[in-house]
């Protein structure tokens, strides 16, 4: 009966079953349901590639054994050359230890979850990801570690999850000894994990991999720069291309945390999704490796006028002979103005300058996501998702988007299919970004995309004499291609997640779907921000209560009322209105109208 009353609601994501209080004591927000099926996904082959090292095959329900065959029917011999490997392998994997979901593996994983909440995450790792010998789910809250050894006995998983009631920090500093390291940290904070990572980069194992969710998306997007700088070590800037930066901000801070104890990272998977950002990476020991990380970070001089962009490297690496030479980079890669525009640069980063992904692994997880459809709810999402960052150059940072190409130069936008053509009529290399859906990643220099836009301003003129001497469409449009773009569309243009017609782009899936409000620690209901926003919509304090007009000011012209009024007070002072209207004098008022 006690459960009863205390726990109210129940919610079922994937295998799990989560019982909740009555009041808002535990933060829970069911749009990152894909956040945690992708999270599963990820583990799930990264235990199996680990695993394998120690001869454990990874067994997950729903999946097809993979097994190579002949399709050949007229050659019997290679038939039983295929069968023969068959029996070959099966027996070899007869032999190996087999781990499965829900059980504990003695080889397996050790995994921490920071930040549980309701534990809903610990409790589908146990219940959906095989190879795992203890989930330690972590929170600071005495009422969410109740509720998750609750969740943990509910679903039947006591005898893997283990609640914990600590500092998040403290918990991974007292596991920094190399036999009591975890094999996976998962810190989805609610804001900025930066006071976290320190303690990360330490309680990981060699080789162990690290998931990390941002939502402090305002901050690392380029509204406050300075406030990036004391959390990330690296200025946010107010680009186009503020999503992928955020990406690599944290990768750039989690690589110099991981420096300081002669550690170094390798991303696995870093995408852009909704309202936060996620990246998954393996920590690594090596001094000399470490050696190399100035050169793998990078600044960015961008643009104010017209957008364009460069990187500047932080260090200098060159092979000499058998040796590795580190020197001091050379720069800056600008002049004080914009070659374009004649515009000032905005100074940003430094950032992460190397892949943010692993190829190899990310067609792993997405082989294994599409081959078994029915393991996650948002499977269509990350089969989109994971299909458009295979399709990504990874060694081009940072992109261009063509609306705002266009915008610049006040013209038409062009089709994105016609502007990938011309970039690889004109011998560059172009890509979409998952970050995204208007995104232009080549490596074609700004002077050669530049060119493809007048060439394609040609083609849909803009009026000249209506722009501003000092415009930076002025200045660009001034200057003559020195190029003939083709905009003939070209087949390898178009990217296979576009012709497959896959969810590569979703869109809000209902309103006020983004974050939602923090769990108050004292218990009771919390106010929802939408209720907020209705509330105290444009920070107006209204005290009248006269109800609100449900039209705009914009619209507040009637025939034959031409004046507004707004409540004097015992004013005396006459508003002026406009032509051909009459004044207003005192003991006049105003209704204030909702939505200006």
């Amino acid at each position: 009966m006690d459960n009863l009353i205390y726990l109210k609601s129940r919610y079922i994501e994937g295998k799990a079953a989560i019982l909740f209080p009555n009041a808002n004591e535990v933060f829970y927000n069911p749009v990152q349901e894909f956040n945690r099926d992708l999270t599963c996904a990820v583990i799930t082959e990264f235990a199996r590639d680990l695993l394998a090292e120690r001869g454990v095959k990874v067994v997950v329900p729903g999946e097809k054994e993979k097994v190579l065959v002949s399709l050949t029917e007229e050659d019997p011999e290679v038939d039983a050359e295929a069968d023969l490997t068959t029996e070959k392998k099966n027996g070899d994997e007869e032999s190996a230890v087999v781990a499965t979901v829900g059980e504990k593996c003695e080889l397996g994983l050790r995994v921490l979850e920071g930040l549980a909440a309701s534990g809903l995450r610990s409790v589908r790792f146990a219940l959906e990801v095989p190879g795992l010998l203890s989930i330690t789910a972590n929170d600071f809250s005495a009422k969410a570690a109740a509720l998750i050894a609750r969740n943990a006995q509910y679903n039947g998983v006591s005898h893997l999850l283990q609640a914990s009631c600590k500092d998040a920090s403290m918990l991974m500093y007292e596991k920094r000894g190399k036999k009591e390291r975890y094999d996976v940290i998962d810190l989805d904070p609610y804001g900025s994990p930066s006071h976290f990572l320190d303690a990360a980069v330490q309680a990981v194992s060699e080789g162990g991999l690290l998931c990390i969710t941002c939502t402090d998306m305002a901050v690392m997007a380029g509204n406050s720069g300075e406030t990036c700088y004391s959390k990330y070590g690296s200025v946010s800037i107010k680009a186009k291309y503020c999503h992928e930066m955020a990406l690599r901000i944290i990768l750039h801070s989690l690589d110099q945390r991981a420096g300081v104890y002669q550690r170094y990272i390798q991303p696995l998977l870093s995408v852009s999704v909704d309202f936060y950002i996620r990246v998954f990476v393996r920590v690594f020991t090596g001094q000399a490796t470490v050696k190399n990380s100035a050169s793998k970070q990078a600044l960015v001089y961008n643009c104010v006028g017209c957008g364009s962009f460069h990187l500047q490297r932080m260090g200098r690496r060159t092979i000499n002979g058998k040796h590795m030479k580190y020197s001091a980079a050379s720069g800056p890669p600008v002049g004080t103005e914009c070659e374009h525009c004649g515009q000032r640069h905005q100074l940003g980063g430094p950032l992460w300058a190397e892949p943010i992904h692993d190829s190899q692994f990310v067609h792993k997880v997405l082989s294994a996501v599409a081959g078994n459809p029915s393991r996650f709810g948002t499977a269509k999402r990350i089969e989109g998702m994971l299909s458009v960052v295979t399709e990504e150059l990874d060694d081009v940072p940072l992109y261009y988007t063509v609306d705002s190409l266009s915008s610049t130069i006040h013209c038409n936008t062009p089709p994105l299919l016609k502007f990938r053509s011309a970039l690889l009529h004109a011998g560059h290399r172009v890509s979409i970004s998952h970050a995204c859906k208007n995104a232009i990643k080549t490596d074609a220099p700004s002077a050669a995309i530049w060119d493809i836009m007048r060439c394609w301003e040609k083609m849909n003129p803009v009026k000249r004499e209506k722009l501003s001497v000092t415009s930076p469409a002025f200045k660009i449009l001034s200057t003559e291609p020195s190029l003939e773009a083709c905009f003939t569309a070209r087949e390898d243009a178009n990217p296979q997640s576009r012709k497959r017609h896959l969810t590569r782009f979703q869109e809000n899936p209902h309103a006020f779907w983004g974050p939602k409000a923090r769990a108050k620690a004292g218990g009771g209901i919390s106010t929802n921000l939408q209720d907020k926003r209705k509330k105290f919509q444009n920070k107006r304090k209204i005290t009248d209560s006269s109800p609100l007009k449900n039209f705009p000011c914009k619209r507040f012209r009637e025939v034959g009322l031409g004046i507004s009024t707004i409540h004097t007070h015992n004013t005396h002072t006459s508003i002026s209105q406009r032509a051909g209207t009459p004044t207003v004098a005192e003991g006049s008022s105003r209704e204030i109208c909702e939505g200006e």
